[in-house]
């Protein structure tokens, strides 16, 4: 026995041996993992599902790119509706013993403060109408108190 442990020729029979049965080994585990893979499908289906992935996620990236566009547009739209109104009611005879709280400012504008300020003036003889338009809640015409005071925030 000592004598095959010492030949050369011996030792690399048995190392080749040790190698061929991990590579076994290996090749069983192997199997055992695409036999799992490929359970009711074959290599042609598999690569046809792999495809079929492939233009699904290729579509959905083009979809999502004209989510994230559409959705550009929108905001764009969306900046330039009016935001909101603010009414301020006053009576611009007060003291006088005309009028009454009858006469108002309102400011229509844009989320960027664009937009008009419409001023009515009631008198028991008339009623005037102003409308100034504004441009970030500034207007190049003069504005009343009551016309600053719907312009602020």
């Amino acid at each position: 026995m000592q004598n095959l442990v010492d030949n050369p020729a011996f030792i690399a029979i048995a190392s080749l041996g040790i190698a061929i049965l991990l590579l076994g080994v290996w090749a069983f585990m192997l199997e055992r993992r695409i036999k799992k893979l490929m359970a009711g499908k074959s290599a042609a289906s598999l690569e046809d599902t792999i495809s079929e992935n492939q233009k699904t996620l290729k579509d959905l990236l083009a979809y999502h790119q004209n989510v994230e566009e559409e959705l550009r547009r929108i905001d764009l739209r969306i900046k330039k509706k009016l935001h909101g109104a603010k009414t301020v009611r006053f009576n611009p005879f007060q003291g006088t013993g005309t009028g009454g709280n009858q006469s108002f400012a309102t400011a229509l504008l844009d989320e960027d403060g664009n937009g008009v300020v419409l001023s009515t003036l009631y008198s028991r003889e008339k009623v005037s109408m102003f409308a100034k338009p504004v441009v970030d809640r500034k207007s190049e015409f003069e504005l009343t108190d009551e016309e600053k005071e719907v312009l602020k925030n």
